[in-house]
This record gives C-alpha cells, structure tokens and sequence, in this order.
C-alpha cells in the first residue's frame, strides 16, 4: 500500500529564526511583518521567534546557518528584495542567495524558506511585499512551517 504523507503549517511547539536584510529596508520591513504575523497566526510562539538582521541578501545564508544550527531553530526563513539595475550586480547577489541558502537547507537538514524578492523594479518588490500581489513573508513562512510538520512526519515513520 502506498503511504502519504503531507502536513499543514501549524507552528505550535516550533521555534523559527527569520534572517532579514536590510538592504531595500522600505520592502524587507514589510516581508518581516507578514511572516512574523503568520508565525503568530499559525502558533509560534513569540518567545519562539528569532529575527536576525543582517545588511544585505547575500550575507542571508550564513544568518541561516547560524539560525539553524546554533540557535537550534525547527524552521529558518530568509527574506530580502533584491532590486535588477544597470550592472550585472543583480545576477550575483540573486544566485549566491538562492545557492546558499538552498546548500544551508541541505546541509543542515532544517527546512528553509526563500523569500528574497528578485524583481525589475521597486513597485514589483512593494507589490509582493503586502501590496496587490499578497506578502511574500508570509508565503515563506507557511512553507517552512509546512516543511517543518512534514519533517517531523517524515523522520517518525522512516524505517530503521
């Protein structure tokens, strides 16, 4: 017989770390009140909650790792908004991101969460940070959570 498994993103009992860069603060302020009113939604407690605030999304993966192995955190997200401009600029920071904080999740086995905005422009970033097209922080936070409950789903049935 075939077994499924999947979860919901319930925060109860887990403790989350959040990595926010500074970098583009009008935009990552936003993404960070939107996860961190989705931990308290979901049942994060905020005792639970770690913010690390660090200057840009590249230095987001090391936040992560210290997140997730220092400070023991169940679920780690990172958030940042990376803005296109008239150097290639943009395609590095938006890969070293992504690949290391990809690398961090594997790495550590902890579910990780990527929500750095890559857009073209500032009004795309505000869009995805609360405006028309929902908060993107709260998306990454329902997909670590998720990915958290899944885990633990995963490691009490997985044979010995």
């Amino acid at each position: 017989m075939r077994k499924e498994l999947h979860a919901e993103p319930d925060g109860r009992g887990l403790k989350v770390g959040i990595a926010v860069a500074r970098f583009n603060e009008v935009v990552t302020e936003r993404l960070l009140e939107g996860a961190i009113a989705a931990c308290c939604e979901r049942g994060v407690a905020d005792a639970d909650v770690i913010v690390a605030r660090v200057p840009g999304a590249f230095e987001l993966p090391q936040a992560a790792l210290w997140l997730a192995t220092t400070m023991r955190c169940d679920a780690v997200v990172v958030l940042g908004a990376v803005i296109r401009g008239e150097t290639s600029h943009y395609d590095y920071v938006c890969a070293a991101a992504s690949d290391g904080t990809l690398r961090v999740g594997l790495d550590t086995k902890t579910p990780i969460a990527f929500g750095v905005l890559t857009c073209d422009n500032l009004a795309q970033a505000l869009a995805r940070a609360g405006g028309d097209a929902g908060n993107k922080g709260t998306d990454a936070v329902l997909a670590a959570l998720e990915m958290a409950q899944l885990k633990l789903r995963v490691c009490s049935v997985a044979p010995r």
